[in-house]
């Protein structure tokens, strides 16, 4: 019998790591408020993961809705506040390029200085060039990234960004996310221990599978490497 639990928070049960593809929230980009990034937690035994749990849902990627209020420029990174009215601010975090691209040089090239000048920015993960010009503060904007924590305050780490056109569409957002609230987060994720003990299973047999993977292009790059120095014997005795 697969025993699930490996952390208890006010009853909560945590389920191990390779249960996290059956979860309702891990996979998915978690709608939420500034308050409920609050209310995300560490826990002992899934460091190094960059999970946190609302309850114990665990979460990587999180949307939020809301106006910029405050961009400050800081060392390698933007620092953008949020508010969503929900009763705190959070911060989103981009992070600016090492080596931004040369503005060009030609008679053709019109950029202003300013523009020339202007920091590029990159997308958290995937370090793809990000344009936030347009993030200044009275933005009414969507945020989507990663999680991260500075000084015990969690924050965003920017992927991508939408402006909000209108209130309507801000409206259908807050209506979503307090339905998502209320189906997902608000009730306990639940395995049986069966499920517990297939997705073990599973991921056992993913192991074997990468593993074979892994030992087959090492003996594929063995064969390459016997092959060129035969070549190579052959060219040297003609």
């Amino acid at each position: 019998m697969a025993v699930p639990v490996e952390n208890k928070k006010d009853d909560f049960v945590f389920y191990p790591a390779f249960c996290f593809k059956a979860s309702p929230t891990h996979f998915s980009w978690v709608k939420m408020t500034a308050t409920d990034m609050q209310r995300l937690v560490k826990i002992k035994g899934f460091e190094g993961q960059n999970t946190f749990f609302y309850n114990n849902h665990p979460i990587r990627f999180v949307t939020l809705v809301g106006l910029i209020v405050a961009r400050t420029e800081a060392y390698r990174r933007t620092i953008l506040t949020l508010d969503d009215s929900s009763g705190a601010t959070v911060d989103i975090v981009v992070l600016r390029a090492e080596n931004p691209v040369d503005a060009p040089t030609t008679a053709a090239a019109t950029e202003t200085a300013e523009t020339a000048m202007a920091p590029s920015h990159l997308t958290a993960t995937a370090k793809t060039p990000l344009d936030i010009a347009s993030l200044v503060p009275g933005a009414l904007v969507k945020v989507k990234g990663t999680l991260s924590t500075f000084r015990a305050v969690t924050q965003v780490q920017l992927e991508r960004f939408f402006p909000v056109p209108n209130t309507k569409a801000e409206m259908q957002f807050l209506r979503d996310r307090v339905q998502y609230l209320v189906d997902i987060l608000s009730v306990p994720w639940v395995l049986t221990d069966e499920e517990v003990e297939q997705l073990r299973l599973e991921a056992d047999e993913e192991g074997r599978e990468a593993e074979e993977a892994r030992i087959r292009r090492e003996q594929r790059a063995r064969r390459r490497v016997e092959r060129e120095e035969k070549d190579r014997r052959r060219i040297r005795k003609i």
